[in-house]
């Protein structure tokens, strides 16, 4: 007999009877315990951050990720499902530094580094109940007791490791590079973190009259969106082969006439009522090379160097602005390279905060975008500006604190990523991609536009970079290893927590017997590398010794899963790092995953009102509802309308179907006293029409299967609502009498 069911269901009671089963038989761990032996799939974790309440994007991640894994459980193979956190980094310290009321850099050097750090570690797990919960009630099965943490000691010391093996290969430089730089954080950024950030603002578009030294009355007419960088101005570029043009017109005032240069093809968009000027003189961009004209602003001293004059760059065009760019190599990466090649001096006129030194004595103190309405009131009360205009825009702001950031010169360290970028290309036509667009679009394109990835950070909670320098003669060395640093300074370092400022009290005599003593520069590393590493970090490799042979059975990993914008964050890390490391790809296969949108297709956000609280969802419809809709709504790398309203449509039209055709089954099952050991007719002496439902079956596993096998996620969920609809709607509809 089965056991009776009602029409009238209590969604929520059924899953928690569901749950408490699993709970109580420990199905979870037997799945892994009963298939020692098996073939391997490997999943990664990609680790989120508990220090914020998960959302409803979290649980659209996470029935993702649990679908594969658990196919192929059911499949018989061993399915390690090993859980991780993220712990270091900005989002943690951005979080502390509100709870302690801190905005400055210096602030957390006064308060201690140490007890500073101690209220990051302390956070990292504030909401992890929250996430404990939800992860069981929606049906993620994932080893969350042992979960890797990226702030314990193994997990640090293998990323040493890592970087030791890169700086063996000669992958890891010091540099004075221009860096996108948050001032609110005091850190440079990397690519992939700027990637993340990008909103559209309005700008400032000006045209500046920058006067010939020699040529009284005739301007050459530059163009920036940045005015704040111009006290920082000691050239302006041409483009070599462009044809300009001197023009003649009327003054602002309209008393007099006054001469301006500019790119012959701008004369209709840069010129203020073009038809009132004429053409002068024609010349090529290489014509005007080292012509000098006055400096705007010489608040800083420029010594034994010539500046201020015409030079030719590669990145002029003509598209817009009027084909001379304003050159200031301190705030600007194309700015650097040229000078660098012209020998121009880099005047640095903010500090690391982004605020004006006290040397630009006009706007000392005012935050670099604050400087942009002083500046541009100062040049046009000097009568020096020609035009003013805002232009909108996508500017990158800081992914975290989300505050513009300012490229700006600074010295820190790389990885010398752009040597393997040949490698990472042909590794990445390894993987499949679903969408499978994203290999050779969004991925493929940011792989072929690679930079050298910024890896140090100007702060405190994070990996230390584990390289010493000797403060005599500046030799370096990268310790890769605790051991290798006790080998160094002649100590047991057993205890030592690897976080700052314990290790920076690190210090040890040059093992070269030159020199004097070395000490571990400043920096932390980049958070997404510490993410990037957890392949081999999530062992302790190879440090922990009884665990290698585990990371070699779970490398490379079959299957992972987030959100698209991670084609630029955590994919693009665990490619990078396993390229350089391994020449072999991080993964087999991954989806990306779509944006989740509010009911009516706009972006959700807390700010907006419009978030969808996951539990909200949960207690009205469940979990299975949920996750189902999130299945089937779209195709995976699409966004897709979300609400507790839509989730209730699955329950109407899949889940109440499903579960009265089944209760209509139960009821003359058990009036007929059948049971699945009943002797079965040969399928061929059987009606029609149990043939055609046997036959739409057996389609629906081949199909189903195959799109399991193929990462398809709608070809193997929409066919079985389908198949639902036709058991309900024909086959138990048409054969009611049969069974009355």
């Amino acid at each position: 007999m089965f056991k009776a069911v009602s029409p009238k269901v209590d969604i929520n009671e059924i899953e928690k009877e569901v749950l408490d089963f699993w709970r109580r038989s420990r199905v979870f761990e037997r799945t892994m315990s009963e298939r020692e032996g098996q073939p391997h799939y490997v999943f990664y974790e990609g680790p989120p951050t508990a220090n914020g309440k998960p959302g409803s994007h979290h649980v659209l991640a996470r029935a993702f990720k649990d679908m594969f894994p658990r196919y192929k459980t059911m499949q018989g193979y061993y399915v390690l499902r090993k859980g991780g956190w993220d712990t270091h980094g900005l989002p943690v310290e951005i979080e502390v530094q509100k709870e302690l009321g801190i905005q400055h850099k210096y602030e957390i050097e006064n308060f201690g580094v140490a007890e500073f750090n101690e209220k990051c570690k302390s956070s990292v797990f504030r909401y992890i109940t929250d996430w404990e919960k939800l992860t069981e009630r929606i049906g993620f099965w994932v080893n969350l007791d042992d979960a890797y943490v990226t702030f314990t000691n193994d997990y640090i010391e293998s990323v040493w490791w890592i970087l030791k093996q890169l700086w063996d290969k000669n992958l890891i430089y010091q540099g004075y590079k221009v860096v996108p730089y948050c001032t609110q954080c005091g850190t440079p950024l990397s690519s992939h973190e700027v990637s993340q950030g990008y909103a559209d603002v309005f700008d400032p578009s000006i045209f500046v009259r920058f006067p010939l030294r020699d040529k009284p009355g005739v301007y050459f007419l530059v163009w920036t969106t940045t005015p704040w960088t111009l006290p920082g101005n000691v050239a302006v570029a041409v483009g070599e082969d462009i044809e300009y043009v001197q023009v003649e017109g009327p003054t602002a005032d309209g008393e007099g006439t006054e001469q301006l240069i500019l790119a012959k093809n701008l004369m209709n968009k840069a010129l203020i009522n073009p038809e009132n000027y004429k053409v002068v003189k024609t010349y090529k961009g290489k014509d005007l090379k080292g012509w000098h004209y006055n400096p705007l602003y010489t608040f800083l001293p420029v010594e034994d160097k010539d500046y201020a004059y015409v030079i030719t760059g590669d990145f002029v065009s003509t598209e817009d602005g009027s084909g001379i760019v304003h050159i200031a190599p301190a705030f600007g990466e194309d700015d650097m390279r040229v000078g660098q090649e012209n020998d121009l001096p880099v005047l640095m006129t903010v500090n690391s905060e982004g605020v004006f030194i006290d040397a630009v004595t006009q706007f000392r103190g005012l935050w670099f975008k604050d400087a942009d309405k002083e500046i541009t009131r100062d040049l046009k009360s000097r009568g020096l500006m020609y035009k003013v205009e805002q232009y909108r825009h996508s500017y990158p702001h800081c992914w975290r604190d989300k505050s513009p950031l300012m490229y700006v010169a600074r010295e820190t360290w790389y990885i010398r990523s752009t040597e393997y970028r040949d490698r990472m290309i042909a590794n990445n036509q390894k993987v499949n991609w679903v969408p499978d667009h994203i290999k050779n679009g969004r991925f493929g394109n940011w792989l072929e536009n690679l930079k050298d990835w910024a890896l140090g950070r100007e702060r405190y909670w994070g990996t230390p970079l584990p390289i010493w320098v000797d403060e005599e003669n500046g030799d370096m060395l990268c310790v890769g290893s605790v051991k290798e640093l006790e080998h160094l300074t002649g100590r047991e370092l057993t205890d030592l927590d690897l976080h700052r400022p314990y290790v920076d009290e690190i210090t040890f005599p040059n093992p070269s017997g030159k020199g004097g003593v070395m000490r571990r520069v400043p920096e932390v590393i980049d958070v997404w590398f510490d993410s990037g590493s957890m392949p081999v970090a999530q062992w302790g490799y190879p440090h922990v010794v009884e665990n290698q042979a585990m990371f070699q059975q779970q490398f490379p990993a079959d299957y992972i899963c987030e959100a698209v914008d991670q084609t630029r964050g955590w994919f693009f890390t665990l490619h990078a790092i396993a390229t350089m490391l391994f020449d072999e790809v991080a993964f087999k296969n991954v989806i990306c995953l779509g944006h989740i949108l509010d009911g009516e297709g706009k972006k959700m956000s807390k700010s907006r009102g419009n978030a969808v609280d996951p539990w909200d969802v949960l207690n009205t419809y469940g979990a299975d509802a949920f996750r189902w809709y999130l299945y089937t709504a779209s195709p995976p790398g699409e966004s897709r309308r979300f609400s507790v309203d839509l989730v209730g449509e699955v329950v109407k039209k899949f889940w109440l179907t499903l579960w009265n055709t089944y209760s209509f089954f139960v009821t003359y099952a058990n009036i007929d006293q059948w049971t699945p050991d009943t002797p079965a007719k040969p399928v061929a002496d059987r009606p029609e029409m149990d043939r055609w439902v046997m036959a739409e079956l057996h389609n629906l596993i081949r199909d189903v299967t195959q799109a399991y096998e193929t990462y398809d996620v709608p070809g193997a969920t929409r066919p079985v609502q389908e198949f639902v609809e036709q058991l309900s709607n024909w086959y138990v509809r048409l054969n009611r009498r049969r069974f009355w």
